[in-house]
Order: C-alpha cells, then sequence, then structure tokens
C-alpha cells in the first residue's frame, strides 16, 4: 500500500478552498433563510393572537353592534328590522362562525365595512393614518434627540448632572399624556398664547404641542437606557485606552460613548413606535386632532367592530416591521451583532 493511500492529500487546494468556501456561504444563506422562516412565522402569529383577542374583547363589551349599523344607540328601529340588520350583517351566527369568516376575510387582506361610517374600513384607515404616523415619527425624532442630549449632560457632568439627569428621567417617563398635554395647553396656549391649542392651526405650529406631549414621557425613559450605556462606556477599557493616547472627553464621547448609549434604544425603536401609537389615542384627542388613535376611540364608543379590529390589526402589523427595522438598524450599528 502507498503512502498516498495511507495519507491522502489534495491534488488541488484551489478547489478545495473553494469548496469550502462553497460550503459555508450555502450553510450562511441556509441560516439566513431559517431565521426569516422563523420571523415570517412569529409575525404571522403576533398578528393572529392580536387579531383573536381583539375580537373576543369587542365581544365583551356592553351594547350591541347592531346599534351601530342603525344609526346609533338612540335608533328607533323595530325589533324586525335589527333582527334582519343581525341576519344580514351575520350577527345571529355562533361565535365561533363569526370568528372563522373575521379571520378568512383578514387572510385576502378584507377588513370589513364600518358600521356607522357605511365605507370599507382599509379606505377610513388609510385616510386617517398618514396624520398618526407623521405626528409618530416626529415625536420618535424629538424623543431621540431629548433623550441623547439629556444622557450626555448627565454622563459627563459630574454627579450633580447625574442626580438631575436621573430625575428629570423618572418624572418625564411617568407623566401621563391626558394631563402633560392640557398643561402645555394652558401654558403655552392659554397664558402665553405662543401655539394654537389644537392641531387644525396651519404649518408647522400646530404639530409642536402635540409630538412635545407624546415625546417627552418616550424621552425620559429612552434616556435612562442611555445614560447607563454610556457611562459603562465611559468606563470601559477602550476608553481608558483612548484617553491615555490623549483623546479628549469631547471626541470620547461623540465617537464611541455616543454610539454605545444608542444602541440599547435602537432596539428599543419597535416598542417606542407603539407606545407612541397607543399614545395617540389620548394626544389626538386632547388636541383635536384627526388620526386612527381619535378614529379607534370613536369606534369603541358606538360599537362599530370593524373598524375597531382594523386599527387593532394595523398597529400590530405597524410595531411588527418597526421590531424588524430596528433590529436590521441593531446589527448594522453593532459589529458584534453581525459577526454572531
Amino acid at each position: 500500500m502507498s503512502l498516498e493511500t495511507l495519507n491522502p492529500t489534495p491534488s488541488n487546494p484551489a478547489a478545495v478552498s473553494e469548496t469550502t468556501d462553497s460550503t459555508a456561504s450555502s450553510s450562511r444563506l441556509t441560516s439566513v433563510l431559517r431565521l426569516s422562516g422563523l420571523r415570517i412565522l412569529g409575525a404571522a402569529g403576533v398578528l393572529w393572537a392580536v387579531a383573536t383577542l381583539a375580537f373576543f374583547a369587542m365581544r365583551l363589551v356592553p351594547g350591541d353592534p347592531v346599534d351601530a349599523l342603525l344609526g346609533g344607540p338612540g335608533n328607533n328601529a323595530t325589533e324586525e328590522v335589527r333582527e334582519l340588520t343581525r341576519e344580514l350583517n351575520g350577527l345571529n351566527e355562533p361565535i365561533l362562525l363569526q370568528y372563522g369568516a373575521y379571520l378568512g376575510k383578514l387572510v385576502t387582506g378584507d377588513l370589513g365595512d364600518s358600521y356607522q361610517l357605511r365605507e370599507p374600513v382599509a379606505q377610513v384607515l388609510g385616510d386617517q393614518l398618514g396624520n398618526t404616523l407623521v405626528l409618530a415619527i416626529l415625536a420618535l425624532a424629538t424623543a431621540w434627540v431629548l433623550a441623547l442630549g439629556l444622557a450626555l449632560w448627565s454622563a459627563r457632568g459630574g454627579r450633580t448632572a447625574t442626580l438631575v439627569g436621573n430625575l428629570l428621567e423618572v418624572v418625564s417617563a411617568a407623566v401621563p399624556h391626558f394631563w402633560l398635554g392640557s398643561l402645555l395647553i394652558l401654558v403655552f396656549s392659554v397664558s402665553l398664547q405662543w401655539l394654537p391649542a389644537t392641531s387644525g392651526a396651519p404649518g408647522i405650529n400646530g404639530l409642536i404641542l402635540p409630538v412635545l406631549t407624546l415625546a417627552i414621557p418616550l424621552a425620559g425613559f429612552l434616556g435612562q437606557v442611555m445614560r447607563e450605556s454610556m457611562l459603562t462606556a465611559m468606563n470601559s477599557p477602550f476608553a481608558i485606552s483612548s484617553r491615555a493616547r490623549g483623546e479628549s472627553e469631547v471626541s470620547l464621547s461623540l465617537r464611541h460613548a455616543l454610539r454605545h448609549a444608542a444602541l440599547p434604544a435602537i432596539g428599543l425603536s419597535g416598542w417606542a413606535m407603539g407606545s407612541l401609537i397607543s399614545g395617540a389615542v389620548v394626544v389626538e384627542t386632547v388636541f383635536a386632532r384627526p388620526g386612527i388613535g381619535r378614529t379607534l376611540l370613536q369606534s369603541v364608543l358606538v360599537r362599530d367592530v370593524p373598524v375597531v379590529l382594523g386599527v387593532v390589526v394595523l398597529v400590530a402589523a405597524i410595531y411588527i416591521i418597526v421590531t424588524l427595522l430596528s433590529d436590521l438598524a441593531e446589527r448594522l450599528a453593532d459589529p458584534r451583532l453581525r459577526a454572531a
């Protein structure tokens, strides 16, 4: 038996290397596809759970949805008309059959028709979604600016600045939206008369108070997370070595610590967007601003079930999309996650 048989060596190292690279690339592609598939299944599961909980929760709300179909609780419809309306809209079917029909329409993208407005729910939400998204995006950007500024100041200002910053973050994070909005209206609209009390004013002036009402509580929460991460980064080994090389504190904060402080906040952006949209229910009502939050409140009051379910599913979908985008942004900003 020859030595080559006992200890075989590759006759073409380049071919072996190419095969190894191809295998690694195939493995990475398989991992990415598997992860993407799990994300899609998870998103579908979340939407199904949200739609199911909302459907059965609306059935527990006191009142009869037939009243919404007939113009409101004060209608004078006879019992025969009510029964006919219930039959035409499938409300006389068993609850499980109604649930199955609702899921079947939801899969095809059909959100039904509004009981009160007599319009497709998709059209109703489409008319109001832009107003809420503008408000939420501006509030998220404002909260980021406020949180970063507060975290940077409190982390570099010494012990007193840290205590003051911590107090401001805790207080702002605990402030209710309706109280803060009312206070801002009282100060800036009634007393100082600098800004309008409603969002109907032209230009950017009508957006300042609603945006601040949504942004300040969120900035308090994000500021707490950013400040802790920045303090950890400022005392880490790479910061000590940077100081030893003569790098200034300002350069160290802006070039290194600020990015580390932003990483956990990026991961929370999905939750933040969901929180802003839920807060828009209060803010849009306080400032008489059109949007899906105000539409949701009005639909709950009159038991307009299709609109309520449509808003809930839409908000869940927005939350899922923003969460996936924030996860991608976090991986782009953090090389450790990309390597993992």
